[in-house]
């Protein structure tokens, strides 16, 4: 078994609190320092990075001496607010050994359940990747509610995955991976070393609650698993405390637990397009454009679009038909369907200049298309 990290491009890393804390005694600098500089290489190798770490509860409640971590949401939300001040310097003191710029990025639930906050994030995240920068991801707890909350940042992990469409999630624990049953409590448990995401048997296998540090435990990371599953992404979960664990996973060497999703990245994203039935517009497009979407499965630019019909929003799955009539393509809108009423049969140079903006300079990209 080769690991999938090998072979991803575009790589969401989930570190947690135990780890990032040193269970809870406070950052530990060792630890994100060995992760910055194995990140670097990986970026050294072509790979995009995204990093989503827990561990600004844990760091406020030892910053505040609180021996352990408290249920009420206001303590929380305090704690979150002391810490997250300590772990954003941490990672930008690590990462900036490599010459590495850092970004920190709050989300909650909400931002991911609104359209346009969900596309907005999406943007940014691209836009940091595109300028080399590493995304320091976490749940912003200190706005955050009880009944918004991700709960824990396994599902933050997954959420981001499929938000950026990375090729694979990697979950650094301080457990080995995923067992058939508790070691501590069965002796004759087996190690897994690699299962289908989604797979039933799997969660019963990981009953159990997290430690006292953080939230989550095996059950949260299988049902995460699960969730990357669904936008075609493959999950790994290892120890975060093994050596040179990033180096190793990237060449290709089998650590922890390998879920590997049903179908590709892609395959997942132009299935899901191909079968959805509620088409919120058209566009109409010329003789050239409908050839290359056609042939070439190229992006579609505004200037091949000769006709808008129905009303949509950035983000909405649209139809794109040749002057025939016939569906040549369909896809996500980069815009509502009065921008591209706006846009439509100008070059990419004049959108700025008619909208006073630029979201995107095409129509509809590429990869959220599919030919037809």
């Amino acid at each position: 078994m080769q690991s999938v990290i090998h072979t991803a491009d575009r790589l969401v890393i989930k570190v947690g609190s135990s780890l990032v804390t040193n269970d809870g005694r406070g950052l530990d600098h060792g630890a994100l320092a060995r992760w910055a500089g194995e990140i670097a290489e990986l970026k050294r190798r072509g790979k995009q990075v995204l990093l989503v770490s827990s561990g600004a509860i844990a760091e406020g409640c030892q910053r505040l001496g609180w021996a352990k971590r408290p249920k009420a949401v206001h303590e929380l939300q305090a704690a979150a607010a002391v810490g997250q001040m300590g772990l954003c310097e941490a990672y930008e003191h690590a990462f900036g050994e490599h010459g590495i710029r850092t970004a920190q990025v709050l989300l909650t639930h909400e931002d991911l359940a609104d359209r346009t906050r969900y596309l907005n994030a999406r943007t940014t995240l691209a836009t940091l990747l595109a300028l080399g920068v590493v995304p320091i991801i976490n749940e912003n707890d200190t706005v955050v509610t009880a009944e918004i909350r991700f709960g824990d940042n396994d599902t933050l992990g997954a959420l981001v995955t499929n938000l950026i469409e990375a090729d694979a999630l990697l979950i650094l624990t301080d457990q080995q991976g995923l067992y058939t049953s508790d070691p501590r409590k069965h002796p004759d448990a087996r190690f897994v070393h690699e299962a289908e995401a989604g797979d039933a048997a799997l969660e019963e296998m990981a009953g159990g609650a997290g430690s006292s540090v953080g939230t989550g435990g095996m059950l949260t990371k299988v049902l995460a698993a699960r969730r990357a599953a669904r936008s075609g992404a493959s999950t790994v979960i290892a120890c975060g405390r093994e050596a040179q664990v990033l180096s190793r996973l990237a060449d290709g060497e089998a650590i922890g637990t390998q879920l590997t999703a049903p179908t590709t990245r892609m395959a997942a994203r132009k299935q899901w397009m191909a079968d959805h039935l509620q088409l919120a517009g058209t566009l109409t497009v010329d003789e050239g454009a409908a050839r290359a979407l056609r042939e070439r499965g190229t992006s579609l630019l505004p200037v091949g679009v000769t006709r808008v019909d129905g009303r949509f929003l950035r983000g909405d799955v649209v139809a794109c038909v040749d002057a025939h009539g016939a569906e040549v393509a369909r896809g996500l809108a980069n815009y509502g369907s009065e921008e591209a009423r706006l846009i439509m049969r100008r070059p990419t140079r004049d959108i700025e200049g008619i909208l006073g903006y630029l979201v995107e300079p095409e129509l509809i990209h590429r990869d959220n298309m599919v030919s037809l």
